[in-house]
């Protein structure tokens, strides 16, 4: 099973290499945006992020509903 959790654009690091800082529940990191190419994404945007990849921009609700259900399965996010 592959989780993907959600994240805040924070900063878009190098646009031209695809390259984002994000962050979820306060901790950053930086992650692909290659997969997103074809997704006008700019700091304030959420995505879903797997494996340091950006897999799916999806919205503030989606977000929050994602972070809801995946602490009910316990797994802190």
């Amino acid at each position: 099973m592959c989780l993907g959790l959600p994240c805040e654009i924070v900063e878009i690091l190098d646009p031209d290499h695809g390259l984002a800082r994000v962050q979820d529940d306060g901790r950053q990191r930086d992650v692909s945006l290659a997969l997103l190419r074809e997704e006008s994404l700019e700091a304030g945007d959420w995505v879903l992020v797997h494996l340091g990849f950006a897999m799916a921009k999806i919205d503030a609700t989606q977000a929050a509903e994602t972070r809801r259900f995946l602490n009910e399965l316990g797994l802190e996010v």
